[in-house]
């Protein structure tokens, strides 16, 4: 057990590293060019100030709470209880358009001598969702954080994603979603488990 995690938090350490600081007055420029090249005329009302509030759009969306220190509490008296954590959603960014996705994430895990702070579950995925991202990598590392810090495999995240990049461009399909299931530990070999998880993970996208 203490291997494994030892690995996770080893091989995803560089993967979670947060882009350098960004250039805002080079973003700035850059985009000022951008509407150039469409045709539009960056200094006239309406758009002088894009640039600037753009460039820091993107400070503001490379750059999540430091502060999120994952805390857990000592709570003995748990046995083999299943602890989901639904109704979580974050803005990410495709890597192949730079294109915004809306991720909505449930998290499953069995405490096994103390909890996690439940608003520190957003945390994590909202650090995960602060970069350019795959739908699919990201469910991968926020299992990984959420194992890490709870010292157990036992855990399991699904997400169910929109993709501006197939909504907006291409097929246009407004309707379509994209739906990803990490399991780890218990939640991988306990069928009734994995089934009790995606039952009340899933419920509300069943209505969405």
């Amino acid at each position: 057990m203490t291997n494994t995690l030892d690995r996770l938090a080893s091989s995803d350490s560089q993967d979670l590293v947060s882009p350098g600081p960004v250039d805002t007055e080079r973003v700035a420029d850059l985009v000022g060019q951008l509407l150039a090249a469409i045709g539009e005329e960056p200094g006239r009302d309406g758009l002088s100030d894009t640039p600037a509030r753009v460039a820091a759009w993107w400070s503001d969306f490379f750059s999540p709470d430091p502060s999120a220190a994952p805390t857990c509490f000592t709570e003995q008296h748990l046995s083999g209880q299943l602890v989901v954590i639904g109704g979580m959603s974050v803005w990410s960014l495709c890597e192949h358009h730079l294109l915004p996705m809306n991720l909505d994430v449930a998290i499953g895990y069995v405490p096994d001598g103390k909890v996690m702070g439940l608003s520190k579950f957003g945390r994590i995925a909202q650090q995960c969702a602060g970069r350019l991202q795959v739908q699919e990598r990201f469910t991968r590392q926020v299992a990984d954080e959420i194992a890490v810090v709870i010292g157990s495999t036992d855990v399991a995240v699904a997400v169910r994603g929109t993709h501006l990049c197939m909504s907006a461009r291409g097929v246009r399909m407004e309707a379509a979603r994209t739906t990803t299931l990490q399991a780890r530990g218990r939640f991988e070999s306990d069928p009734v488990l994995s089934q009790q998880f995606l039952t009340l993970a899933t419920d509300r996208w069943r209505v969405a």
